[in-house]
């Protein structure tokens, strides 16, 4: 039986928690509803306000009004 070490374990998960990323990053998902005239009807997007940066999919941005 292969005899088990906790400095050894110690070790190896001090190695590994000190590649982990601590950082995250929020995003917020809509269905686009009807496009027409430059203009996106977008249902889900409830926290976003007026004037704010939106990117869709695609990559093209636009401005909430």
């Amino acid at each position: 039986m292969v005899e088990v070490r906790p400095e050894e374990i110690s070790a190896i998960l001090r190695q590994e928690l000190s590649n982990f990323k601590t950082s995250t990053e929020l995003e917020e998902v809509g269905t686009v509803l009807q496009i027409g005239d430059g203009i996106a009807r977008v249902y889900g997007l409830n926290k976003v306000r007026a004037g704010e940066l939106v990117e869709f999919e695609t990559g093209v941005r636009a401005v909430i009004t």
